[in-house]
C-alpha cells in the first residue's frame, strides 16, 4: 500500500500563495514554451476529478495559423457585439480592456467535453449529465494551477461563438465547447485581477458566498 504524503503548514501556505497569484493572463511574451511543456501540463491536468472517472476532457492544441486567425476573427466579431451591448457609461471602459492574448500567446488550446464517452460507464451522471462539462472545467482549473506553478500564464477567452469555434477546429459534433485558452510567459505578474486593477469590478467578500440552512 502506498503511504499518503503529508502536506505540512509550509506546503499549505505556499498552496494559498499559488491560489492567490493565479491570474487570468492576457498580456503575454511571445517566447515559445520549452518542447514538451504543454504535453506535461495536460498530463497533470488530467489528474483532475471527473464524474465516474469519465475523464471527458478533450484538449485541442491549435497550431495551424489559418485556424488561429479564424479564431481571432471569431473573437473580434463577438467582442464587437459585446461592446455594443454595454451601457453607455461602461462602454468606454470596456473598449479599453484587453480581453484576449490571441495575438501574442505562443500556445492556443481549446477544450471540449465529450458527453458520449463510454469511459466511466455513465456512473454519477444519469440525473446530472452536465457533470461531464463540470469535470472538464475541473481539469482547466488544475491546468491553470500547474501552469502558474511553473511561471506560465493562462487566459480564458470566453468572448467567442462556440459553434463557430467547433467548426474552425473541425471536432466531432457531439463534443461540447467549454473554453479557449492562451498560454505563455506573462509580461508581468500581479496578485490582483486585472479587472479590479482597471476599475471594472472588485472581488466580493468571501463571507457572503457561504449560505447556511
Amino acid at each position: 500500500m502506498t503511504l499518503s504524503p503529508r502536506f505540512d503548514a509550509e506546503f499549505r501556505g505556499r498552496l494559498a500563495l499559488l491560489l492567490a497569484w493565479r491570474r487570468d493572463v492576457r498580456r503575454f511574451r511571445r517566447d515559445p514554451l520549452p518542447e514538451g511543456t504543454i504535453e506535461r501540463l495536460i498530463a497533470l491536468a488530467s489528474l483532475a476529478p471527473s464524474v465516474g472517472l469519465s475523464e471527458p476532457w478533450r484538449f485541442v492544441l491549435v497550431e495551424n495559423e489559418e485556424r488561429r486567425e479564424a479564431v481571432r476573427r471569431n473573437f473580434a466579431a463577438a467582442n464587437a457585439a459585446a461592446l455594443a451591448a454595454q451601457a453607455p457609461e461602461r462602454a468606454r471602459l470596456y473598449a479599453r480592456l484587453k480581453l484576449a492574448g490571441l495575438e501574442e500567446a505562443p500556445i492556443h488550446l481549446a477544450l471540449f467535453a465529450d458527453r458520449t464517452t463510454e469511459q466511466g460507464h455513465g456512473a454519477g451522471r444519469q440525473t446530472m449529465p452536465e457533470t461531464i462539462e463540470y469535470s472538464a472545467v475541473a481539469a482547466v482549473h488544475t491546468l491553470w494551477l500547474v501552469a502558474r506553478a511553473e511561471g506560465i500564464g493562462m487566459g480564458w477567452v470566453s468572448i467567442l461563438d462556440p459553434k463557430g469555434v467547433a467548426a474552425i477546429l473541425d471536432v466531432p459534433a457531439e463534443w461540447t465547447f467549454v473554453g479557449y485558452f492562451c498560454l505563455g510567459y506573462p509580461e508581468t505578474e500581479d496578485d490582483t485581477p486585472e479587472f479590479e486593477r482597471v476599475g471594472w469590478e472588485k472581488r466580493g467578500d468571501p463571507a457572503t458566498f457561504l449560505i447556511r440552512r
